[in-house]
């Protein structure tokens, strides 16, 4: 299996009816990744003990998981190795895993994940898109600068609107527009 990458993979995670923007982190072959103690996913996957990273290019999708639910008709289930996961419908590609939490700390925990199964259900060409890139990257500090208001998150999130407002699509900008309304 090879479609995620060496480095920090930023997809969509899904657990059952529950998705948000997570890194994968792949180094020498192995994968892992880093869950807030608390939230749905963390529990979902020590109570499930499975997720998928779904391969998204919609950058309104990675703003509206990292602040609120999706609808159950989103998810679309798959039968992976006997086990019933959820994927999203939206997916250009997935790829399941088991996930084990091995690390717990007070505010994270973190999981070792096995490849299972992947699928590509799309293979277009998408040429790297900076408006895009720091969507991502603004949707990564929002999550904190919502909980803590740390003005030096507020300058990231700034400079990073900035880039999508040059380099970005329409989609980008709706993007962009969504997640300053949520962080308000």
């Amino acid at each position: 299996m090879g479609l995620l990458n060496e480095g920090i993979n930023e997809v969509i995670a899904t657990t059952r009816f529950n998705a948000a923007p997570m890194g994968v982190f792949c180094r020498e072959g192995q994968f892992t990744m880093v869950l807030f103690s608390g939230s749905h996913t963390a529990h979902n996957i020590e109570r499930d003990g499975w997720v998928v990273a779904n391969i998204v290019h919609d950058p309104v999708l990675y703003v509206t998981t990292a602040f609120s639910d999706l609808p159950e008709d989103a998810f679309l289930p798959v039968r992976v190795n006997g086990r019933d996961m959820h994927r999203l419908r939206q997916a250009d590609a997935w790829q399941a895993f088991d996930a084990v939490p091995e690390h717990r700390g007070t505010e994270s925990i973190t999981a070792r994940l096995s490849p299972l199964h992947e699928e590509i259900l799309s293979s277009t060409v998408r040429p790297v898109n900076r408006g895009f890139n720091s969507i991502i990257d603004a949707t990564v500090h929002a999550t904190r600068y919502a909980i803590t208001r740390d003005p030096s998150l507020k300058q990231l999130i700034d400079y990073h609107a900035g880039i999508v407002r040059k380099c970005g699509g329409k989609r980008e900008l709706e993007a962009l527009g969504l997640l300053m309304r949520y962080i308000r």
